[in-house]
């Protein structure tokens, strides 16, 4: 794992570690995919499938699983496919390479962090209430955690900023995304390519 800091934050990527995959797993040379996963993708298991190598499919799940850490973009394909770690079949080793595919296309993405961190919420009441120095009786449910998003207003660590439900960052989370809507909700992660030409 590469960690490069600077004044504006922190930058953790796995460059090396996605190229190594790559390289053990033979995708290389392969063609790369433009998301990690189809739209609308159902994976099941079924009779009529054609089983694969559980421990191959469990090796190179936990893999992913390990660079998901620092690649969110792939977190919900993760999950998919994940859900099959005891009984894989073709279809489930072929979603997989898909995001093998994908991360052919993206190696030099990475995680960068910058202060003040930024929160998107889709509710104005909360954003409103986190803000207001004033505690009222209807909001004392929430009077810790009010509190402690308060503090990190004040000190300027972190910053609430309101979006729309409909374009929030993360669809990418829980469900397959066309290309258009899915490098929307990339960039907005704050996954960013260092190795591109400016």
């Amino acid at each position: 794992m590469e960690v490069a800091r600077s004044k504006e934050g922190i930058s953790v990527s796995q460059r090396k570690y996605t190229l190594d995959l790559l390289t053990e797993t033979g995708m290389l040379g392969c063609r790369p995919a433009d998301t990690p996963i189809e739209f609308n993708c159902k994976l099941k298991n079924s009779d009529d499938q054609v089983p694969v190598d559980k421990e191959q499919y469990q090796r190179l799940g936990g893999k992913l699983i390990y660079l998901s850490h620092t690649r969110p973009d792939i977190s919900f394909d993760m999950s998919v496919v994940g859900q099959f770690m005891q009984a894989p079949y073709e279809k489930h080793m072929e979603a997989v390479n898909r995001i093998l595919r994908y991360l052919k296309n993206t190696p030099d993405l990475h995680q960068e962090c910058k202060t003040p961190l930024k929160l998107f919420c889709d509710n104005k009441a909360a954003i409103s209430i986190a803000n207001n120095p004033v505690q009222h009786d209807r909001t004392k449910h929430v009077e810790i955690d009010r509190h402690f998003i308060k503090e990190r207003l004040d000190s300027g660590s972190i910053c609430i900023t309101y979006i729309p439900s409909s374009q929030q960052a993360t669809d990418v989370f829980t469900k397959g995304l066309l290309r258009p809507h899915f490098d929307l909700c990339v960039s907005k992660l704050g996954l960013i390519d260092i190795y591109i030409p400016t």
